[in-house]
């Protein structure tokens, strides 16, 4: 018998099944981590088949030397993924397997958890302690409890005593596995009824296939989300349910850990090593049965799953960008058709490719028009920051904006401010000769962190010392760049020196539980403001929450990309949902420079059908997704001359496809990337734009011209949620 393994490490050269032996005493099945010998080397290996002869000469098919786990650690329906994924997104198959795979378990950092607890011997008699005080109060305390912790005896009694105990048989040492938690709130859940339009969500969602819940902010979407999950546990199945920021997990965790309990785990990518271990080992052993957990959290191991659930399906946060690369929602569609279960995505403002899916009857469209407590959505009131700076006001906050913050501080209430910029500015130019700081090592601006008193990559994380002068002229006249969330905290301050302001971006959440600790100050603060980016844009809900301030809106809507105008559409809908979520009413105040935009005139009505309707006219007019397709292939190397001539070399056979499919491909061309370099890696790109007809095929043939022994790494996207 001989097993097909993939070798467990990631280089191309590697990226192919090798035939081993299995010896005679082993049992090796599909799925199995084994160890073998590769050239000089011991390594570890994952089996993908089982097959009686191998195409190879048998007397040079080296033998698996070890099982390293006691059953498959790849169940079948992974295996299956894995050969979609490769196929479907052009990845390598050690990358695949490694998202199925913690590094805790494949690279052997973390073990299993046990505890010590210490208990009274059956055979204890009175006698054995009769002249040792010390074991005698140890006994008396046994004797109150059925077993403690070993640790806990230590502290208390000493070590010596105990000891001796356990020499003499008195007491009897337990082992017992423990779980690392990684969320301890206790909730009280909540008895909520069900209003129509939720009942109907919940009875519209019968059988297999995509459903898109398109309900406004605050219709109830997330208790749609738990019938439909209680539903299938009660069916002995399990559940998938994915949120795009890690923000959102412990709130979304504190209603389905009173709801469901010890059957939930999570899975992002904060958890400790050790959690991140346990919480998995919980989902493959079936003993947590529901998984709440950002993009990884798809890569669940669980069997039988009756429902998977994306929220906020029109975050780009479900598309990875880096290696590997993949849409999380066709992965959740391949995994929602193998188990034959729904797959249920929820979003107030729903992709323009997915609403599309809808219109033309592939999706399953449910619509949730007015939030769960019958209240109106915040009015949103447009702000002319051109007008303002005519009337004299330069600085970052309008009159209005001002006025009705200090309202909120008056009624004790709480405001949230949106910004999608961290940092204090973006970036430190000179006066005099126009030099901007950069990073060595990436192609981008050095943004400013007053906090720190530093420049900083927000691509690298490398940092620099701050300018006070110019390098090139030596002129002391440096200029700040746009605004970020450091100095909107800052100036927010100077205006309301008493009131409780707190800051939530990449900075302020990156130690442990950061994220949690921010929204449990708000929560119990008043009057206080959040200031963050769009972190704080979607998902949470404070019913105290009566304002929110949209600064710079403008930022997202002329970044040179077709889903602009969606994506700027998307923040300000979502943003605006977090207020007036319960009995007082909400307002936005929305500052923009350019207020006659349409984006603006829809997104301040709610009308997302309006809005979609004008999308679908200018793209299907420009011929952009999802009435076309967008390929982009990226390649990346430290020698730019290596990157260029291996992209001329690839261009050159794209031509010949071009040339095949002329009357399909409606846009060829290499370029440097706009972010021409990223650590020290030179990034040049070829995108192609194409016809729907003969996509797929075209896809492949393109997909072949780089597909050989390049010296640069290669990414290979569809569709590309950033062309940076």
């Amino acid at each position: 018998m001989f097993a097909s393994v993939i070798i467990d490490q990631d280089t191309k050269a590697l990226d192919k099944v090798f035939d081993y032996r299995i010896p005679s005493e082993m049992e090796v099945q599909k799925g199995d981590r084994v160890l073998v010998s590769f050239g000089s080397r011991m390594i570890q290996a994952f089996v993908v088949d089982i097959k009686q002869e191998s195409s190879f000469d048998s007397s040079k098919i080296k033998p698996i030397l070890a099982k390293l786990d006691g059953e498959p650690i790849i169940k079948p329906e992974m295996l299956e993924l894995m050969n979609f994924m490769c196929k479907k997104f052009h990845l390598r198959l050690t990358s695949i397997l490694k998202l199925f795979i913690p590094s805790e378990i494949r690279e052997g950092k973390v073990r299993e958890l046990f505890v010590k607890w210490v208990k009274l011997s059956k055979s204890f008699l009175p006698e054995q302690v009769k002249n040792a005080k010390v074991q005698k109060k140890i006994v008396e305390t046994l004797q109150k409890h059925s077993k403690i912790k070993m640790l806990d005896l230590k502290k208390q009694f000493g070590q010596s005593a105990l000891k001796a105990m356990v020499e003499k048989g008195i007491v009897e040492i337990e082992l017992e596995r423990s779980f690392r938690k990684p969320f301890s709130n206790q909730t009280v859940e909540k008895k909520i009824v069900l209003n129509d339009l939720q009942k109907n969500a919940v009875n519209s969602v019968v059988e297999n296939g995509v459903y898109l819940l398109h309900g406004v902010t605050g219709s109830g979407k997330t208790e749609v989300y738990m019938n439909l999950i209680a539903r299938v546990l009660e069916k002995d199945k399990n559940a998938i349910m994915l949120v795009p920021e890690i923000s959102l997990t412990p709130q979304v965790m504190s209603a389905f850990k009173s709801r469901f309990g010890e059957n939930v785990a999570v899975l992002h990518s904060s958890l400790s090593a050790g959690e991140r271990f346990d919480e998995w080992k919980r989902l493959f052993s079936g003993e947590a049965r529901v998984v709440v957990g950002a993009r990884s959290a798809i890569f669940a191991p669980l069997d039988r799953i009756g429902i998977i659930i994306i929220d906020e399906q029109h975050e780009q946060s479900y598309i990875s960008e880096s290696n590997p690369r993949y849409d999380t929602f066709e992965i959740a569609k391949f995994r929602a058709e193998y188990n034959n279960c729904p797959l249920v995505v929820g979003s107030a403002t729903p992709s323009v490719d997915i609403y599309e899916q809808a219109k033309q009857g592939n999706v399953k469209l449910i619509e949730m028009p007015t939030r769960a407590n019958g209240k109106d959505l915040p009015k949103i009131q447009i702000v002319d920051m051109m007008n303002e700076f005519r009337l004299g006001n330069s600085g970052i906050f309008s009159s209005q904006l001002i006025s009705d913050l200090a309202n909120v501080v008056n009624e004790k209430k709480q405001a949230m401010i949106f910004i999608n910029r961290r940092g204090f500015s973006s970036f430190m130019m000179c006066r005099e000769c126009g030099y901007v700081a950069k990073c060595e090592t990436c192609d981008v601006n050095l943004v400013y962190h007053r906090e720190d008193n530093r420049l900083k990559c927000h691509y690298c994380g490398k940092q620099y010392r701050t300018l006070d002068r110019c390098p090139n002229c030596g002129s002391e006249k440096i200029k700040q760049g746009a605004v970020g969330t450091e100095r909107v905290v800052n100036e927010l301050k100077e205006i309301f020196p008493n009131v409780k302001i707190l800051r939530m971006d990449n900075d302020t959440t990156s130690k442990k539980n950061g994220h949690e600790k921010i929204l449990s100050e708000f929560r119990e603060s008043k009057p206080a403001i959040l200031v963050g980016t769009q972190m704080i844009a979607k998902g949470h809900d404070f019913e105290d929450v009566t304002l929110v301030g949209i600064i710079d809106a403008d930022q997202s809507l002329y970044r040179g990309d077709y889903r602009s105008t969606e994506r700027c559409f998307q923040l300000i809908t979502q943003v605006s949902g977090r207020a007036g979520r319960s009995k007082s009413e909400g307002k936005v105040v929305l500052q923009t420079y350019s207020p006659r935009h349409y984006v603006y005139k829809f997104a301040s009505n709610y009308d997302y059908k309006g809005f979609f309707k004008k999308e679908e006219n200018l793209r299907k007019t420009a011929v952009f997704p999802p009435f076309s397709k967008i390929i982009r292939i990226l390649f990346a190397h430290p020698d730019e001359n290596v990157v260029r001539d291996e992209l001329k070399l690839c261009y050159n056979k794209l031509l010949k496809v071009r040339e095949k499919y002329f009357d399909d491909i409606i846009y060829m061309d290499a370029m440097k990337s706009p972010i021409k370099k990223i650590k020290n890696s030179y990034r040049y790109q070829v995108v192609i734009r194409m016809l729907l007809n003969n996509s797929d095929e075209i896809e492949n043939e393109i997909f072949k011209c780089t597909d050989e022994n390049l010296k640069s790494s290669v990414f290979f996207e569809v569709n590309p949620e950033s062309m940076s």
